[in-house]
């Protein structure tokens, strides 16, 4: 396939969309909703919650752009924000579906359930949200969706050609993102059905990008092998924004997985605070016990893996626990990025000892002090609450299993990608900076 046919797939994307949404007008698949009495409580408060957790990609942007070098700044921002189109379409037309439809054997939806959004905006409330419409739930849910492809760019930041990378979040949407997330949020998913608690997206979103990040730092390996060692951050205050936008974000996150505004909601909202509060502090202090000075830069890493880590726990979990969480998170995630330091390894961000391992950490913790006095969701007490290990175990196997199927299918989707589009740009693009090279934009202009 030539240059010219390969810049040329976006736009032939999205004119399929569009014949997508003109046959779905004709068969009358965007219906007006019925007239239905919701929790006028609950809808408000998931309408802004859904704000906040959309409000975290753009801090998403801020967050990693101010950490990576300042020819690539641009580029890397624009590849979060890209996500919110690209996934947002996706989630209309197929991923939702995927996601949230009828299950085919706990392993995936039907993609015909509610496909170009059909039956959504009229559609019955979903069963885990009986309060709120189902184009809100949906809508929530999309923001997850979001996210999640625009965590892995810090691992192959300075190094992926842009049109490759939106070919790539198409495909892990669908056959990464979506499948995991029917796994463990659908209540006919395998996952769900095991046992397996994920409050709000600690497996599905974090482990799933870590993992997939991982993936990623392999298989695009830097080749300016020269410039390994003289990473610098192009903008600290850049990074400070972007943890304050995200953590006011993970609010809505974790508290609006409560699903209402209720008392859950307002659990998650503490523990979701407390954690990052201690894991930023945990960071810091473990700096210090290595002989470095508290940073900014250290400050803001902590906080994150605190939100990171908490987040499958957020609603089964006391104060106590959130303390916990977040400082054992702080410590090992600290651990694992001085060890990646160490190795060839490219995660340029550190996305998987962060998320993913912070995810990690966390899914782990939530079998220890998961808590049915907070929600009886939880039909086993955590194991150090007395309810033995059954929990544990099945988180663990959970955890095998989406590590296993998130690594492996993000080589293979990104196998499929340099097919059609080759991922990595050239030496020389590389070594100029992708802010000129794939966008002819330079952070000295701004």
């Amino acid at each position: 396939m030539t240059g010219r046919k390969r810049a040329a797939l976006p736009f032939l994307l999205l004119i399929g969309v569009n014949i997508l949404a003109i046959g779905s007008l004709a068969t009358g698949a965007g219906a007006a909703p019925p007239v239905s009495t919701y929790d006028t409580g609950d809808t408000a408060w998931l309408l802004t919650a859904t704000g906040l957790v959309l409000l975290m990609t753009p801090g998403l942007a801020f967050f990693y752009g101010g950490m990576i070098n300042a020819k690539n700044v641009i580029s890397t921002m624009l590849q979060s924000f890209v996500a919110m189109s690209v996934v947002s379409l996706v989630w209309v037309m197929v991923g939702f579906s995927l996601a949230f439809g009828d299950s085919v054997g706990g392993i995936i939806g039907s993609p015909f359930s509610y496909f170009m959004f059909g039956k959504v905006l009229a559609g019955a409330p979903w069963p885990l949200a009986p309060t709120i419409p189902l184009a809100l739930f949906a809508m929530f849910q999309l923001k997850f969706a979001i996210i999640t492809p625009a965590l892995i760019t810090g691992a192959f930041a300075e190094r992926i050609r842009f049109t490759a990378y939106v070919l790539f979040v198409v495909l892990f949407s669908m056959f990464i993102y979506a499948p995991v997330a029917h796994w463990t949020w659908h209540p006919q998913g395998f996952l769900f059905k095991m046992g397996v608690l994920d409050f709000a997206g600690g497996t599905v979103v974090h482990i799933v990008a870590g993992c997939a990040a991982l993936a990623s730092a392999l298989y695009l390996r830097k080749e300016n092998k020269d410039e390994n060692g003289t990473h610098l951050p192009a903008n600290i205050p850049y990074v400070l924004l972007g943890t304050g936008l995200l953590w006011f974000g993970w609010f809505g996150f974790n508290a609006g997985s409560a699903m209402g505004a209720n008392t859950l909601a307002v659990t998650a909202f503490a523990t979701t605070n407390t954690a990052s509060a201690a894991a930023a502090l945990g960071w810091l202090l473990v700096d210090v016990t290595k002989g470095r000075k508290p940073s900014a830069l250290g400050f803001c890493i902590g906080a994150v893996v605190g939100l990171v880590a908490i987040t499958p726990a957020a609603g089964f979990v006391g104060i106590p626990a959130a303390i916990i969480i977040g400082t054992v998170a702080a410590v090992i995630s600290n651990a694992v990025v001085d060890w990646r330091s160490r190795t060839s390894l490219d995660d340029t961000l550190d996305v998987f000892p962060c998320h993913g391992v912070g995810g990690m950490v966390g899914m782990v913790m939530t079998a220890l002090f998961a808590s049915a006095k907070i929600n009886s969701a939880v039909s086993t007490e955590g194991v150090l609450l007395g309810g033995g290990f059954g929990l544990l175990w099945q988180h663990l196997a959970g955890l095998v299993v989406v590590i296993v199927y998130s690594f492996l299918g993000t080589l293979l989707l990104l196998k499929i990608t340099n097919l059609i589009i080759p991922l990595r740009v050239s030496p020389n693009e590389e070594k100029t900076g992708l802010d000129i090279t794939q966008h002819d934009e330079s952070i000295s202009a701004v």
